[in-house]
């Protein structure tokens, strides 16, 4: 049974709980708070702090840097299959044809993807998956869950990295190898969130965080850094109309010279 397949099971299981799990004032982005938070609790205090950090910052002093890139573009190359078929279902014609290049260029010279000599043609890296796919026709993102031990994600995200892990070639590896892959993307992933790691520790609600971010992180993602500038609701609407008054009332006021003279009694 491939990583993927378990990945499933994961995810029917958490929106099975959800039915004991939600309540009548949720966050429509987040009807699973109750299951969510102290999943999040383990994940990150526990989880993260004994297991996932220490090893992910060990294989990062200890592994050669050659070696690290090497292996972490081996894993990379893995998905461009997968991202040029997305960038055409959205109609991104120049990052298929460069993302076609990459994989053929990277495969060939670059050995397997261990080099990657396509960057000195200026064929950047742009992953594209399909849960962004789905977004970008307006498929919402589902709840947001939080899969213990490992990360915060939704419905839309999980079921696109279903399908994009039924693309040549992940279907030529088995359990295993797709484990070895999977550990070596989380170990960077994780080694790259150190220096968010002020942020969140200084945060008022860690887990109202996270979910913020991680929201946001997606539209950016999903409109290729270029998101659709949305109305404001009705309420903030007449909230901001508000502030807007305060700022000519303070205006007018500082206009107004305070008076200099004394009455004499």
């Amino acid at each position: 049974m491939s990583l993927s397949i378990y990945r499933l099971v994961a995810l029917f299981l958490l929106l099975l709980l959800s039915g004991c799990a939600t309540g009548p004032d949720d966050d429509p982005k987040d009807p699973l708070e109750p299951l969510n938070r102290p999943l999040w609790t383990f994940t990150y205090d526990y989880a993260d702090k004994y297991v996932a950090r220490p090893v992910s910052l060990t294989y990062g002093e200890y592994m050669p840097i050659f070696m690290r890139t090497g292996l972490y573009n081996m894993v990379q190359n893995l998905n461009e299959p997968s991202t040029f078929v997305n960038h055409l279902l959205v109609l991104n014609f120049e990052e298929a044809a460069k993302t076609s290049g990459r994989f053929v260029l990277n495969s060939t010279i670059g050995v397997l993807g261990f080099y990657d000599p396509a960057a000195d043609f200026d064929w950047a890296r742009n992953e594209k998956e399909f849960g962004e796919v789905l977004g970008r026709y307006g498929v919402p993102d589902g709840p947001f869950l939080v899969i213990p031990g490992y990360k915060a994600t939704s419905v839309r995200e999980e079921v696109g990295d279903f399908i994009d892990e039924y693309y040549w070639p992940y279907t030529l590896f088995g359990f295993w190898p797709s484990l070895a892959f999977w550990g070596i993307n989380a170990m960077e992933n994780r080694i790259a969130l150190v220096e968010q790691e002020p942020l969140l520790e200084d945060a008022f609600d860690q887990y109202e965080f996270v979910k913020n971010a991680y929201f946001q992180n997606m539209k950016y993602k999903v409109w290729d850094g270029n998101p659709p500038v949305e109305e404001l609701p009705e309420d903030d609407e007449d909230f901001e109309n508000f502030l807007d008054e305060m700022d000519d009332f303070e205006s007018y006021d500082d206009t107004e010279e305070p008076s200099s003279e004394t009455s004499d009694n």
